[in-house]
């Protein structure tokens, strides 16, 4: 089926390009004249206001996103009229081709059940204006896909791995297991000593093998596309001030597919008191 939009331009095109007349080209191209003028008795203003906002804030997201969040913002606006507004402001965004995986290859992973059974950790690396090099470490839980750690610095040894691991035990807790590549962070006596000290298991991936960490690596992906390929920083506290922000748009508001169209704190909100500091107060009150 043929937008009216699309049929319009069609008609512009051939009286241009053959200096016909506007019935001629309707003629040719059996479309009725009185199809091109009609216009819409809905007042788009609002439709148009906001799919500019959201397209100004997540350039790199497309109309299942944009219109996930307008509805969990409560709109009544049909999917048609929204898409159909979309269209019209020419945000359709090119489809990527994707690779498929041999049907060998095609492990697709098992999602935990709850919270805090599953973690996966990985690391990014871009760099500063500077020109120094800039690695993110990224820890989320594979239940939810909520992002918990998003952390910045100029080198990453093992010992800045489990800093960042202790913070958020204190905070979430720990998870049953860990799921990380073979990286020389992941691998070291000091991280593994640390993950037997707390009960953690460690699950490496096969080298090679990105789709054994596929949670965390997706995660990866959107977080490169809205963050370090849209911005430059000039500093560790520009790009953590900006991942924060980021950040907790994406837990309380980022619509997943594999969610059901929800966000992760949605789809499994944490107590709300932190795992950790629970604990803590449990053990207070005991004593």
């Amino acid at each position: 089926m043929v937008e009216p939009s699309a049929k319009k331009k069609a008609v512009e095109f051939l009286k241009k390009k053959y200096s016909k007349g506007f019935k001629v080209c309707c003629s040719v191209l059996n479309i009725s004249r009185a199809s091109l003028y009609y216009k819409s008795k809905l007042d788009d203003s609002e439709v148009i206001k906001r799919l500019k906002e959201l397209a100004e804030s997540h350039p790199n997201r497309g109309f299942d996103t944009y219109y996930a969040r307008i509805r969990r913002e409560g709109s009544k606006w049909s999917r048609s009229r929204v898409l159909r507004v979309y269209r019209e402001l020419g945000l359709v965004r090119r489809q990527k081709r994707r690779r498929k995986l041999p049907e060998a290859e095609r492990k697709p992973l098992l999602v935990p059940k709850e919270l805090n059974s599953v973690w996966s950790m990985d690391f990014m690396s871009d760099s500063l204006v500077d020109g120094r090099t800039l690695r993110v470490l990224n820890i989320i839980d594979d239940h939810n896909r909520e992002s918990l750690l998003i952390e910045g610095a100029i080198s990453f040894p093992s010992r800045r791995v489990i800093q960042g691991l202790e913070q958020l035990k204190e905070e979430v807790g720990l998870p049953k297991y860990i799921r990380t590549d073979n990286g020389p962070e992941f691998i070291s006596k000091e991280y593994k000593d640390w993950c037997s000290k707390n009960n953690v298991r460690c699950v490496y991936s096969e080298p090679g093998k990105l789709m054994q960490n596929g949670f965390v690596e997706r995660f990866n992906r959107t977080f490169r596309e809205d963050i370090l390929d849209a911005y430059l920083f000039a500093s560790l506290g520009q790009f953590h001030h900006t991942a924060e922000k980021w950040q907790e748009d994406y837990n309380k508001y980022h619509p997943h597919k594999t969610l059901k169209k929800m966000s992760p704190r949605e789809y499994a909100p944490r107590p709300s008191k932190p795992f950790g500091l629970a604990q803590k107060a449990l053990k207070e009150v005991s004593i």
